[in-house]
């Protein structure tokens, strides 16, 4: 791939990770209150991975280790969403 290539990449992830911001403060302002949509976590990880795809072209320790992290946390946020719903909709308390 080109260094164009690349940094079109780079942009787009950006983009992606950044618009999660723009999501969560549109349906915030829609419910009146601060919330944070399923959509948040979905743009965190797309976003994430596809910077972090970046950074290891880069090959940036630093970078690289900011977005492996940050992404274990968005799929965990994910599995305790997850987790909440199915208590909720089998009538069980949450933990």
């Amino acid at each position: 791939m080109t260094v164009t290539q690349w940094m079109i990449i780079g942009f787009v992830g950006q983009a992606l990770f950044g618009a999660r911001f723009i999501i969560q403060w549109i349906i915030s302002e829609k419910r009146g209150e601060s919330t944070i949509p399923l959509s948040f976590w979905y743009c965190s990880i797309g976003g994430s991975m596809v910077l972090l795809t970046y950074a290891i072209h880069r090959q940036d320790p630093v970078f690289i280790v900011g977005q492996s992290l940050g992404s274990i946390i968005y799929v965990r946020n994910l599995i305790l969403i997850d987790r909440k719903k199915k208590a909720l909709a089998g009538g069980g308390t949450e933990k």
